[in-house]
């Protein structure tokens, strides 16, 4: 009995470390090496759009406390300013 249950660790043993061994080798071919390369940069770009996501998010929460305090400043209500900030926004990006 005992030698049997040796046995069967060993079969076991051998079996996770050829598993192990070919999942090394196959990440180590061109392939594999394309894989993990194409992985990085998806979650490269994932993460540069959600930096770009909150910098937009932080710009406009920016010019709303803007708009607001250039209001309470003048008096000049945000309708009356919108049409020359939509103007200036349209400029910037042509």
């Amino acid at each position: 009995m005992k030698r049997l249950f040796w046995l069967g660790v060993g079969v076991v043993a051998g079996v996770a470390l050829s598993r192990k061994a070919t999942e090394t080798a196959r990440q180590a071919t061109p392939a594999g090496l394309a894989s993990n390369l194409g992985d990085a940069v998806r979650e490269l770009a994932g993460a540069v759009g959600s930096f770009g996501a909150e910098v937009r998010a932080g710009m406009n929460e920016r010019e709303q406390e803007l708009h607001d305090m250039v209001e309470d400043r003048t008096g000049l209500t945000s309708r009356a300013t919108a049409g020359r900030h939509a103007a200036v926004r349209r400029a910037r990006r042509a």
